[in-house]
């Protein structure tokens, strides 16, 4: 497989940098093997079954994104650099790992200042990343952060505009619990109260699993031959409580539909060959691409991806590449609104 079998023009109108309003105002396109339904995501009850079992990723959004100075003292006094740090993920040694840009003007053992009340000591440098031990920790560590961060928003949205306040709320789903991410599971954003409730009352159950979105999920494919890439990891949790869930649906007859190629990949990392489910947590690199036998996932509501990227070949192997061609050509067509704030898809290959 090249990486060009998964490219494809996209009119830079069509990328969204704010979120529909109400969040399940969105529009949704429902897709089977031969049927393509333009709706919205408030519509999503009726593509559904009672019965059938949503999984929906519960990891919480950091401020991860900061801004600071680095001061270093010289034979000419004291120089100042503005450093730009994006948090990926706290080390073992109560480090955290980050991009740091650029990269170049840090040196181990210096202080970047990002805040009156937060600052970090620069511990070492790795593959394009910087570990940085900062001055507070826990609760004082997260109050300090939220003060000083912004949202870590996808740069072809941080292309456009930068992150501001409505992001903390935007970029953020309404169930978030799980302290960790710094990206969010951007198919969950179209869901509201009102779109809870249609599910509700439709009989359609919900389980959550954690997965900590990284950093990583933005990095582009640079390998030409697609087998080369080594796709980044990500820590996450399934609960026995709702790999419990799971199997009953599956006993019953239900469908399970993650919510996000982010639970996807979760469940597929954790099911079993015979399509159980077992509680499970670590580290999950699993990369899906076209020829991937699905072991436990029967749908996928997802966002439109970008050209040539991972998602875009997990959700070829999904519905077929062919298929998702027509699906993407519909979608540029019909202006449906592109990648993280934007509109929906819901992937239906049908029996496997």
């Amino acid at each position: 497989m090249k990486l060009s079998d998964f490219d494809f023009d996209l009119p830079d109108r069509l990328i969204a940098t704010r979120p529909a309003r109400p969040r399940s105002a969105a529009r949704m396109l429902a897709v089977t093997h031969d049927r393509l339904t333009d709706a919205h995501a408030i519509d999503l009850p009726s593509f559904l079954a009672p019965g059938d079992r949503l999984i929906l990723n519960d990891t919480k959004v950091i401020p991860a994104r900061l801004s600071g100075i680095r001061k270093r003292e010289g034979p000419d006094g004291v120089t100042e650099a503005r450093i730009e740090a994006t948090l990926l993920e706290p080390q073992a040694d109560g480090t955290w790992s980050a991009l740091l840009k650029p990269l170049k003007r840090v040196r181990d053992g210096e202080t970047i200042a990002f805040d009156a009340d937060l600052h970090a000591t620069v511990e070492g440098r790795a593959e394009g990343a910087g570990f940085l031990r900062f001055n507070l920790t826990g609760g004082d560590f997260d109050t300090a952060l939220a003060a000083a961060g912004a949202m870590p928003l996808p740069p072809y949205i941080e292309g456009k505009r930068r992150a501001d306040a409505q992001d903390r709320e935007d970029y953020q789903t309404i169930w978030a619990r799980a302290t960790g991410a710094v990206a969010a599971p951007t198919a969950s954003l179209h869901f509201d109260h009102a779109l809870l409730e249609a599910l509700d009352a439709r009989g359609v159950e919900r389980s959550f699993v954690t997965l900590h979105v990284g950093a990583g999920t933005f990095l582009p494919v640079k390998t030409d031959d697609v087998r080369d890439h080594k796709m980044h990891a990500e820590r996450g949790v399934v609960s026995d409580q709702a790999a419990t869930e799971i199997n009953a649906t599956r006993r019953a007859g239900g469908r399970i539909v993650p919510v996000g190629t982010t639970a996807m990949r979760l469940l597929e990392t954790a099911a079993l060959d015979d399509g159980r489910m077992a509680d499970w947590q670590g580290a999950t690199g699993i990369f899906i691409t076209p020829g991937y036998r699905f072991k436990i996932c029967d749908a996928l509501m997802t966002n439109f991806h970008l050209p040539k990227s991972t998602l875009m070949m997990l959700v070829s192997a999904f519905m077929g590449q062919d298929r998702m061609r027509q699906v993407y050509a519909h979608a540029i067509m019909q202006n449906y609104r592109f990648f993280s704030y934007g509109d929906a898809s819901l992937l239906m290959p049908g029996p496997r």
